[in-house]
């Protein structure tokens, strides 16, 4: 597969990727303020080339670096490792590994051995009383290999095998004992590690060498942002795999029991016993999903009669969010009976970088809105519903705009909102399709509303996408703002809200006589 052409990484992985970058250079610039040459600190650049970014980290190994920034540690040509180090940090007798990651590294608890930046000796941590560890398999096993690295080198402590990891919030580093039983079986990090690369070098070898494959496809949640996936996608639907209707374990553990097709599930009787231990949906549901994907229909009823909420009036409702920043765009679509107000699509934005006070005026704009339409529908005695797709999103943000703005002018109050939400005002779409069909390819809204008649204008809309649209529109990273991605955003706002506004006229019209019930498959 060396020739294979990859497409590029989509919009969202190349955002991510440079906003760990970012985080990476604004740690390193912050600790080498804070620690000097006369500390012992030595910094390799980024900028030359390998060879001498790997000299250079050796020679500082060598002299005793009390701190390494930006090391290169030489091929593993012996075990066929390679990598790079953040930092690597002198400790009584030996250098140890800690890496800068763009994640929370930490929850409130105890237990964490952690030291405050800038402190980076590992002698100086201690029992946090206010923080435990997050689970990141990921980190651990990067430290583990980086670690064995330094075995290789003659570099790595041997008292102890220890890692840290500076994260999103950098102000700790968290440390972990990698040779703690902290996996299950209980394996320490560094078993857990030694036994997963030996496998993906046996695997390597088996691929190099001509060899029986060692390794084959199976759909898992990270396939959809995979490059690899037009060529694993090729292979599973060639021989119907199962694993393109149930994911994860429980393909694995179907094809264990001889199960191991589509065609296979569906044969199964739905009524009968699973042929495994059956964890996930309904298993008759399972059996109907295959017979869907044999069929080619991406979804199929469950029930006899689709019959979504509906209402004289109707406001459909979107909110776009920036991470954990904050909210910076309520889209509404207002449809339905005449209640003085222009019919369409209207929005609350602030285009001020976030995190910003700012947001509270658009949030109060919304809310002033959306309250006006429920008292104005109310007062001609016209039954009202707001309605969005898969509610945990705007919740979250409904809730969490009236606590952090409480007090401010026109937020409202928590019970306001709590009120609201409870209501049966407040619907959620995406629970209406879940209860009325089966879905073969996914529920998500940009899945169902297509099946619907629906098209975004922008071949690119997505959520991942838009993050990266959102820092050009507000000049996220200097420059001046782009308007030409404000408007984007709101036409993919705009498209959004009218998705679940069509999603629901086709529920209520035609989706009965188009789509076929689970039964007649």
């Amino acid at each position: 597969m060396r020739e294979v052409t990859l497409p590029p990484l989509d919009m969202g992985a190349q955002r991510r990727t440079a906003d760990a970058a970012t985080h990476r250079a604004e740690i390193a610039r912050v600790l080498s303020a804070a620690h000097t040459a006369a500390d012992g600190w030595i910094t390799v650049p980024a900028d030359i080339p390998d060879e001498q970014r790997v000299r250079r980290t050796m020679a500082a190994l060598h002299d005793g670096a009390a701190c390494v920034s930006g090391a290169l540690l030489p091929d593993d040509d012996v075990h066929g490792r390679r990598g790079a180090a953040e930092l690597l940090v002198r400790s009584t007798d030996g250098y140890v590994p800690v890496i800068v990651v763009r994640h929370r590294i930490t929850d409130p608890g105890q237990g964490a051995v952690t030291a405050t930046l800038p402190e980076l000796d590992p002698s100086a941590a201690g029992t946090d009383q206010h923080r435990k560890l997050r689970s990141h398999p990921r980190d651990q096993l990067r430290l583990a290999h980086l670690y064995r690295m330094l075995q290789q080198c003659e570099a790595a402590e041997s008292a102890h095998a220890r890692g840290g990891v500076i994260g999103l919030d950098a102000d700790v580093v968290a440390w972990y004992d990698l040779t703690a039983g902290s996996w299950p079986g209980p394996r320490s990090t560094l078993a857990e590690y030694d036994t997963r690369f030996a496998d993906r070098q046996a695997v390597a070898h088996a691929a190099a060498t001509g060899a029986a494959p060692l390794a084959h496809p199976s759909r898992i949640l990270e396939c959809r942002s995979c490059p690899w996936w037009q060529v694993c996608e090729a292979q599973l639907r060639r021989v119907e795999d199962v694993s393109l209707v149930v994911r994860g374990d429980a393909a694995g553990e179907l094809r264990a029991a001889g199960v191991a097709t589509v065609r296979q599930l569906a044969a199964l009787d739905p009524s009968g016993p699973p042929p495994v231990n059956w964890s996930e949906r309904v298993f008759a549901d399972t059996v109907a999903l295959a017979k869907a994907w044999l069929a080619g229909w991406p979804v199929v009823r469950r029930v006899d009669d689709v019959t979504p909420p509906r209402a004289d009036v109707e406001l459909d409702v979107d909110m776009e969010n920036f991470g954990d920043s904050g909210a910076y765009l309520w889209g509404c679509l207002l449809s339905g009976a005449d209640i003085g107000i222009a019919p369409g699509y209207h929005s609350f934005t602030t285009w001020e970088p976030l995190p910003s006070d700012d947001e509270a005026r658009s949030f109060a704009l919304f809310w002033a809105f959306l309250s006006d339409v429920r008292a104005r529908a109310a007062a001609r005695g016209l039954s009202f519903h707001a309605y969005c797709y898969n509610a945990l999103a705007e919740n979250r943000w409904l809730y969490g705009s009236a606590q952090r703005f409480a007090g401010m002018a026109g937020i409202p109050s928590y019970e306001d909102v709590a009120e609201f939400v409870a209501s049966d005002e407040w619907v959620d779409l995406f629970r209406n399709v879940s209860e009325s069909f089966l879905c073969a390819q996914g529920k998500g809204l940009k899945v169902i509303a297509p099946v619907a008649g629906f098209a975004w204008r922008d071949a690119e809309a997505g959520g991942e996408a838009s993050m990266g649209w959102y820092e050009d529109a507000v000049a996220m990273h200097g420059g001046i703002p782009d308007e030409t991605q404000r408007k984007r955003l709101l036409t993919y706002n705009e498209d959004d809200v009218r998705a679940t506004y069509v999603l629901r006229e086709w529920m209520s019209n035609t989706a009965n006589t188009e789509i076929p019930l689970v039964a007649e498959l």
